[in-house]
């Protein structure tokens, strides 16, 4: 048996009861005094009904974090499902805004910049990543066009396109020289959100490559070319003995410069190679030095004058071979770019702090400020022409970078254009041990000379 609810009691009580008084009075006093109690009773009722409903509507009319006004009499249990209501919403709220604090603090330690729009590309939030790529103010260009900001015809043409399936790359308007990766990605009922991501590294790194391979190709190029053109000769003509010995001479000439250009692109690659991990070992710098200025003398065969100064005996850790094949790749640099006569310097310091400052001063024909950024990359040549027939291979400082970064050290260079260049190695303290005087650890032949400072 189904039983009327509170509400539904409540609601009927005050009626009823009006309409028993009134029935008593009826046969007691009369219908004058019925109808009296009646309209009274009745109207009070009314006016019971008309004020709670009129709380109502206002409580609906202010904001949604109004307090619920209390009810009294069958409005109680209306109003108390409307307190709870309001309360579950508040939480749920109360929720969302955390879900969306959340979200937004993840997009904010995303390292990409990220830009939600509207259907009509306007701004609507951006992280702080976005706003320093793309130049945003997100207090005041909320609601502005994105256009606004980025103008360049690519991107506004990728912006009003449909097909955003793959990213656009362009550079950037705030700073010369920052590449920008932009992607947009639909989302909702009708917005995209885009993403902007500085690829400038990466650019860089795919042109380096680029070059690369161009670089090697026009190198390998040009002595298979030299070296076919004199099998063909050789094969098609009848030659006498001196140009048939002279045409071999520039074919071995040519295959030689092969192989140092491979012999270097294989030394590189293993000095880049995760797996070769540096073997440190303790050596006598001055031993190390002494050699490497008896290979200056060879390879300069008189033509310049080479002077060792050696300024602190000490013991450097790191890979002999490797510091070796650095401080050679200098010295020949300076050789082949300094003119007959002139005079090349290598000298050994060990500064206050403990550093090895290993440097080679020549006076040979120098190069220009706008160069000196570049001179470690890979192929990169003041003047080709000159380079290549001095016999380089363009990967000498290339080498010399790598060795200096596997062993913390650095690489200066100072240069004047027509007066000379020094090349300074600076090794850290820590790779660096001071010996004692140099009488004590040169061999014989070379200790007087070496504690004059310089070793002719």
């Amino acid at each position: 048996m189904l039983r009327p609810s509170p509400l539904i009691v409540q609601g009927i009580a005050a009626p009823a009861a009006v309409l028993l008084v009134a029935a008593v009075l009826w046969l007691v006093a009369g219908a004058a005094w019925a109808l009296v109690v009646l309209a009274l009773g009745w109207g009070a009722i009314l006016v019971f009904h008309l004020v709670n409903l009129d709380r109502l509507t206002q409580w609906a009319a202010t904001s949604a974090e109004a307090p619920v006004p209390e009810g009294r009499g069958p409005w109680r249990p209306a109003f108390s499902a409307l307190y709870r209501r309001a309360r579950t919403r508040r939480a749920h709220e109360r929720d969302l805004a955390h879900l969306i604090e959340r979200f937004q603090s993840a997009a904010e330690a995303i390292p990409d910049g990220m830009v939600v729009l509207d259907t009509a590309n306007r701004i609507k939030w951006a992280n702080v990543r976005a706003q320093s790529l793309l130049g945003l103010d997100l207090g005041q260009d909320v609601g502005a066009p994105l256009m606004n900001f980025v103008r360049q015809p690519e991107f506004v043409r990728y912006l009003e396109a449909d097909d955003h399936r793959d990213p656009i790359v362009i550079d950037s308007q705030r700073e010369a020289g920052v590449v920008l990766a932009i992607q947009i990605v639909p989302f909702g009922v009708a917005e995209k959100l885009l993403i902007s991501r500085d690829v400038t590294q990466l650019e860089s790194v795919a042109r380096m490559r680029r070059e690369f391979i161009a670089n090697v190709s026009h190198e390998l190029k040009t002595p298979l070319t030299v070296i076919s053109g004199f099998v063909e000769t050789l094969q098609e003509l009848e030659l006498d003995e001196r140009q048939r010995v002279r045409f071999l001479q520039l074919m071995q000439e040519q295959a030689a410069s092969m192989q140092r250009l491979v012999e270097d692109l294989l030394t590189l690659s293993a000095l880049e190679s995760e797996q070769n991990q540096l073997a440190d070992e303790r050596f006598a710098i001055v031993p190390l030095l002494l050699h490497i200025s008896a290979d200056a003398k060879g390879l300069s065969q008189g033509q310049h004058q080479v002077l060792l100064d050696i300024g602190d005996a000490a013991t450097v850790i790191g890979g002999r071979d490797e510091l070796a094949s650095a401080f050679g790749n200098l010295v020949s640099n300076a050789i082949r770019y300094t003119p007959a006569g002139g005079t090349i310097t290598l000298a050994w310091r060990v500064t206050p702090d403990g550093d090895g400052i290993f440097s080679v001063t020549d006076t040979g024909i120098g190069i220009g400020p706008e160069h000196l950024p570049r001179l470690t990359e890979r192929f990169y040549r003041v003047d080709r022409s000159r380079s290549r027939a001095t016999g380089g291979t363009g990967l000498g400082l290339a080498i010399v970078k790598h060795v200096l970064l596997r062993h913390q050290a650095e690489l200066e260079i100072t240069s004047e254009p027509g007066t000379g260049s020094t090349f300074s190695v600076r090794l850290p303290a820590r790779r660096v041990q001071r010996m004692p005087p140099l009488s004590e650890n040169v061999p014989p032949t070379a200790n007087a000379a070496a504690q004059s400072g310089t070793v002719p």
